[in-house]
């Protein structure tokens, strides 16, 4: 058998090792996820899903002007908002993201509709963005209905408007103010029609807030414009446009529907802790905090969510992401630390930036249920 010369079997070896890389390089880039791609929908009633677990929506009625929205991983905007309509009668449209049921269009894993009197909590969280040549409201919308229905006009519409630009009001006449959520509010009622609507007015424009939906429900039940053994069937936001509307946004919004005590026992009221530790200098700051679960149960990939002061801004996070930047934000567990067992407690931080005088959140909701602070 003829033996070959010393240079080919280095010559093999070497084509040996090429082929080896090559193939640690293409599993890499087989195992890398695809990058999701911004989907821009330009249909009357189009949709699409972000999250994995809400639904965005165009939402073109009152008009047959082009409207487009793009999704983003946390959100969307409007991406076109042509046409307008008179001040003095309905919007031109509603895209907004929700979670629950509208229109027989149902976001992935809803827990709605449900009772209300089964809800202990609702927490949800937006931050919006804003433009100044346009005329609309940005607000939530609540729908509420004597029967657990997913499809056509629920009996009775909250609504609350984080923001308003023109000369819009509500549906209906002003009937007084009340304070929700700690926030003072004009409160309108009156019907379209088809429906019952509440609404609810900031007196200034809220760019970003944590609250819990259900504090405005049963504000409404206590109205006489719902009942407890009604149905929540749908949390939106987003925005009603009369002109225009291009640039609008919602930079992040969560909703989470608490229809058993969140951790620990059901109905348990606080079965969670938060330790905010923090050190400031001037325009900057670190926050370390400590998540303990109080419960009987473990809590599995856990999300806190809270508002960070006016003027806050996160640079950097570490054993945890945190999103968006500022206002109401929402920290995740890595893989590492998504578990707290009973008892037991997971910490991250982050580092930021402030302006003016350094304020702490005001409140801790860990995957929807209040916590206390240490």
């Amino acid at each position: 058998m003829r033996r070959l010369p010393h240079h080919t079997h280095a010559l093999r070896g070497l084509f040996a090792a090429l082929l080896t890389a090559l193939a640690v390089v293409a599993a890499l880039v087989t195992a890398a996820p695809p990058a999701q791609a911004d989907t821009t929908i330009c249909e009357q009633y189009g949709s699409a899903t972000i999250q994995g677990r809400y639904v965005v929506q165009n939402n073109r009625w009152g008009t047959s002007a082009t409207q487009c929205v793009t999704t983003t991983d946390t959100g969307f905007r409007l991406t076109q908002a042509d046409g307008s309509v008179p001040t003095d009668g309905a919007p031109k449209s509603y895209p907004s993201v929700f979670n629950g049921c509208h229109y027989t269009n149902c976001s992935p894993g809803t827990e709605l509709p449900a009772r209300i009197s089964g809800i202990s909590t609702a927490p949800s969280s937006i931050s919006y963005g804003f433009v100044g040549d346009a005329v609309y409201n940005a607000s939530y919308d609540i729908w509420l209905d004597p029967t657990p229905r997913t499809d056509g006009v629920n009996r009775t519409e909250i609504m609350i408007w984080f923001n308003k630009v023109g000369p819009i009001q509500p549906i209906g006449s002003q009937v007084g103010t009340a304070t929700v959520g700690g926030r003072s509010w004009q409160v309108w009622s009156g019907s379209n029609g088809s429906n019952d609507v509440l609404s609810f007015v900031a007196p200034s424009a809220i760019s970003s807030w944590s609250f819990d939906v259900m504090d405005f429900v049963r504000e409404t039940v206590a109205r006489g414009m719902a009942q407890n053994d009604w149905y929540l069937t749908s949390i939106q936001a987003g925005f009603e446009p009369w002109q225009n509307g291009a640039g609008l946004a919602v930079n992040s919004f969560s909703s989470t529907v608490d229809t058993g005590g969140g951790p620990g026992e059901p109905g348990d009221p606080a079965a969670c802790t938060v330790s905010y530790d923090t050190n400031v200098w001037p325009g900057g700051f670190t926050a370390n905090v400590t998540v303990r679960n109080t419960g009987s149960s473990a809590v599995d990939g856990w999300e806190l969510a809270f508002t960070l002061p006016s003027g806050q801004r996160v640079t950097n996070a570490w054993n945890a992401s945190v999103t968006p930047s500022s206002g109401a934000v929402t920290a995740r567990a890595v893989d590492s630390n998504a578990r707290i067992a009973p008892g037991g407690s997971q910490s991250f931080g982050f580092q930021g930036t402030h302006s003016g005088s350094f304020a702490r959140p005001d409140g801790f909701r860990l995957n929807g249920t209040a916590c206390t602070t240490a």
